[in-house]
């Protein structure tokens, strides 16, 4: 599968414009795509006592940056191991605000990750939101209260469906596939030196076509895009008020 620079390259040959979705149709019609392994770790365990939060976005979009977080955890391999990456990103501008990569999957985890998230915050006065799936780490009183406590809202998916959660979904994916995630890497050492520099680039330097080829670090500063959505359903989408 092409990386990112590789479209780009050949996005600009020959004056030809097309978009990364389209450009994967054209390459998945034509069988040219490289099929997609199955997932076989499981990262989230919802069969759990602990309370679960209502989904609060469902059908909205929002509006400025840091109104709304999603979070989600997923896995990087490592010769010894399994090791455990939680991202929260900022959904306005697609930036990447906090992350913890361990080789534990503990809630520990997810509150070390909210913290950086916290601590990187600009807009530190308005209502935010946290929407994650129904992990045991997220709905984890010890967890929660944590989010409770510095002002968040919780929110949660209803069900089990990518769509629910499809802006944490699409960066997971983004990041094991353009920044060479996806491949077993030596040791966990290695692979946190790995992410931290994903992230820089993710955030800094990689223009989206959700961002009209802005940076999510530029949008985050500039609240100057019109948001874009990932669900499938868009026309009865709403706006989010708080």
């Amino acid at each position: 599968m092409l990386d990112y620079t590789e479209q780009q390259s050949l996005r600009a040959y020959k004056g030809i414009k097309i978009g990364r979705d389209k450009f994967y149709r054209v390459m998945r019609i034509n069988n040219l795509l490289v099929p997609k392994t199955k997932r076989f770790h499981i990262t989230t365990d919802s069969k759990h006592r602990f309370f679960k939060y209502k989904n609060l976005i469902k059908n909205k979009v929002p509006s400025r940056p840091e109104q709304l977080w999603v979070s989600d955890i997923t896995y990087i391999k490592t010769q010894s191991g399994h090791s455990y990456l939680v991202l929260f990103t900022e959904a306005y501008s697609k930036q990447i605000m906090g992350y913890k990569l361990a080789s534990h999957i503990r809630t520990s985890l997810c509150v070390d990750a909210l913290k950086m998230a916290l601590k990187n915050r600009k807009y530190k006065n308005q209502k935010l939101i946290h929407h994650s799936d129904r992990g045991i780490q997220y709905c984890n009183p010890l967890y929660t209260s944590f989010a409770e406590q510095n002002g968040i809202l919780m929110s949660m998916t209803e069900k089990y469906d990518p769509y629910e959660n499809a802006i944490a979904e699409r960066i997971n994916r983004t990041l094991k596939y353009e920044y060479d995630l996806k491949r077993t890497i030596k040791n966990t050492k290695l692979a946190k030196k790995m992410v931290k520099r994903a992230l820089e680039i993710y955030n800094n330097k990689r223009p989206h076509f959700s961002l009209k080829l802005n940076t999510p670090n530029f949008v985050h500063l500039n609240k100057n895009v019109d948001y874009h959505s990932y669900k499938r359903n868009k026309q009865n989408l709403g706006v989010l008020t708080i």
